[in-house]
C-alpha cells in the first residue's frame, strides 16, 4: 500500500514538472532536476552521470515536486524513499516511453540513461 495520501497521488500524477532529486555525495546534498512519473508510491525516473554514481552509492534519496501558476506556488509534494536501479533493458525501455510520452518527448530522448525507481517511504503535500 502506497504511503502516499491520494490528494497527493493525484498532484503527482498531473502535470509534467519537473522533481528535483536529491542524493548524498561526499556527505553533501546533491539535487538536481528530472522528469519523472509516479505510480502506486513508486516513483521512476532515468538519469545517468553523478546522480546515478550517488544513488549506486547511498539509494536514500528526496525528491521535491511543485506547480506554480504566474509565480505563485499551487501546490508541492516532498517524497523520502529508496532507490533501486533496475538493469532489465525491456522494462527500462518501457519506463523510459511512459516517461517521454508523459513529456511529449522523442521516444529515443535520453535513451542512453537508467531506469531509477524510487519506492516512496513517506510523503508531505500542501496545496496553497
Amino acid at each position: 500500500m502506497s504511503q502516499v495520501p491520494p490528494e497527493a497521488e493525484r498532484l503527482l500524477e498531473s502535470d509534467p514538472l519537473m522533481a528535483h532529486l536529491a542524493t548524498c555525495v561526499d556527505r553533501r546534498p546533491h539535487v538536481a532536476p528530472v522528469w519523472y512519473r509516479y505510480e502506486d508510491g513508486v516513483v521512476e525516473l532515468t538519469t545517468g552521470g553523478r546522480k546515478l554514481e550517488n544513488l549506486r552509492e547511498n539509494p536514500r534519496v528526496a525528491l521535491s515536486i511543485q506547480k506554480d501558476e504566474g509565480g505563485d506556488a499551487r501546490w508541492m509534494v516532498s517524497l523520502l524513499g529508496t532507490a533501486r536501479v533496475v538493469a532489465d533493458g525491456a522494462e527500462s525501455e518501457a519506463a523510459l516511453a511512459r516517461i517521454n510520452e508523459k513529456y511529449g518527448a522523442s521516444q529515443d530522448a535520453y535513451a542512453e540513461n537508467a531506469l531509477v525507481r524510487v519506492d516512496v517511504g513517506s510523503a508531505t503535500y500542501r496545496t496553497y
